[in-house]
């Protein structure tokens, strides 16, 4: 079980959240928060790096001199790789580098990472986060007073929230996310989670639905 201190806007601590990071996973896989990691950023690759080959430079194909009797080695036309201004031995071709994990992997992969941030105290709680207005500079000093300035930080939401999205927006390394829309990459990628209250218990109204949802289909099988 872990205690987290929750906090207001002014960084003073109004109370406690206690959690088990157990409901979200029992164990911490590394290798498979590895394999989800490398798959997201192997999905976010452009694929569109493009060299020319022998073929596509510009250059005569004309054998460059006789093959025997000039006591020189042997050489073709200008457009071989090993001579200046030709094509690659090997050029480069755009591909597609996205792949996909199964669903199953990638929702446990996403669970043990929020239980791994929960477990090492990673987690801050607030208990509202909201703007009548965007306020890039009332968010900075929530962050100061939450003494997060400077860190890069994912805020967690219930749901989307405009102007909490364009305060944050402007300032350096620091995302906004619905917890709905979280995967194992957005969750370990910061230093820190800065959650309210009502986002981390819909986070665990989530995961004890697909709970009971996956013991439903157990038993009918």
């Amino acid at each position: 079980m872990v205690s987290l201190p929750v906090f207001d806007k002014q960084g003073t601590q109004v109370g406690t959240y206690e959690i088990d990071p157990a409901e979200f996973a029992t164990r911490i896989n590394k290798q498979l928060l590895h394999d989800a990691v490398v798959m997201y950023q192997a999905n976010q690759r452009q694929g569109t790096v493009k060299t020319k080959g022998r073929s596509e430079v510009a250059g005569s194909t004309r054998k460059l001199y006789r093959q025997k009797g000039t006591g020189r080695a042997r050489a073709g036309n200008r457009r071989t790789n090993i001579r200046r201004g030709g094509g690659m031995a090997h050029a480069l071709r755009p591909r597609d580098w996205s792949y996909r994990l199964p669903r199953k992997a990638l929702q446990l992969a996403t669970r043990m990472a929020i239980a791994a941030r929960l477990r090492d105290q990673e987690v801050v709680l607030i208990n509202e986060l909201n703007f009548a207005e965007p306020k890039t500079r009332e968010m900075a000093a929530l962050l100061k007073a939450l003494k997060l300035e400077g860190m890069r930080l994912l805020l967690g939401l219930p749901s989307y929230d405009a102007n909490v999205y364009k305060s944050a927006r402007n300032i350096q390394a620091v995302s906004v996310m619905p917890v709905g829309e979280l995967n194992a990459l957005e969750v370990l990628r910061p230093q820190r989670l800065l959650m309210t209250t009502a986002a981390l218990d819909a986070l665990r109204a989530k995961y004890r639905a697909e709970a009971a949802s996956q013991t439903q289909q157990s038993a009918a099988v």
